[in-house]
């Protein structure tokens, strides 16, 4: 198989693989592109929650970018757990530092078992500095109400917000609107030229362990081999639906999904 493109990858690790560093790698692999990684911290957790949250140093996540990005420059950056001021402020330091392009942020706030992943002060930060230098930013419904600090009960409202985040500096906005209490799953992509809904047919399922993840990978992917942004977010939702659909069932809380999903083996091969 030809490599598609380069992504690198800067978050979490989950010890249980199904969300953080590990859904990312097996994503951007099983979408044909060669996946890097600059690790911001190492949790032990699995389906039922996270036990522990250990920390990287602001210094190694800038080393991690840095060297590796300077020996094989990315084609694009998917962004995910930045627990810490610090932490954000060296990510966005080493971004600029090497001008890398095609940047997706996944702002994760808090864990499937409701883990807060992001102090509050880290928070703000990331609303004042970090979201105006990535091209992309795709929180779900309830991080959208942290950075913006309005309740979303309806699409009017994640049109609302998605508006908000616009003002605060994003340059495109993907709300994903998997929380709300409906039969059909809208994801409202918007940036200040346009407004799109993408809409599916919700999965009822507990296994969705790592879907944010996943996403932001996905469309990282799909944008750095050349793919616009908007038909990105199409692209990721897509894997991301056939990926729940072929849960493995794994766990005793919230599940992981297939990442493997887009492989098709030949005859030859079985």
């Amino acid at each position: 198989m030809k490599i598609n493109s380069k992504i690198l990858i800067i978050a979490g690790s989950d010890s249980s693989g199904g969300a953080g560093i590990q859904a990312d790698i097996k994503s951007v692999t099983s979408l044909g592109s060669y996946a890097m990684t600059a690790i911001t911290a190492v949790t032990a957790q699995n389906t039922t929650g996270v036990k522990s949250i250990n920390s990287i140093q602001s210094k190694e996540i800038s080393n991690q970018i840095e060297f590796t990005s300077k020996d094989i420059m990315p084609d694009s950056v998917k962004i995910g757990m930045l627990h810490s001021t610090s932490v954000i402020n060296a990510v966005l330091k080493s971004i600029k530092k090497l001008k890398l392009k095609k940047i997706i942020l996944d702002p994760v706030m808090v864990a499937k078992g409701g883990t807060k992943l992001i102090d509050d002060k880290a928070i703000l930060f990331l609303k004042k500095f970090l979201i105006k230098n990535v091209d992309l930013i795709t929180p779900n419904i309830p991080e959208a109400e942290i950075l913006t600090g309005r309740n979303i009960k309806s699409i009017l409202d994640m049109k609302n917000a998605a508006k908000i985040l616009l003002d605060l500096g994003a340059k495109n906005v993907l709300i994903k609107g998997g929380h709300l209490n409906s039969k059909t799953l809208k994801d409202i992509f918007a940036n200040k030229k346009e407004i799109a809904i993408f809409t599916n047919k919700k999965i009822k399922t507990k296994n969705t362990h790592g879907t944010g993840c996943t996403l932001s990978s996905a469309i990282a992917t799909y944008y750095g081999c050349g793919k616009t942004l908007k038909k990105s977010c199409d692209l990721g939702i897509r894997y991301v639906n056939s990926a729940i659909r072929a849960r493995p069932n794994f766990g005793n809380g919230n599940g992981p999904i297939n990442h493997l999903n887009s492989f098709t083996i030949k005859k030859k091969f079985r």
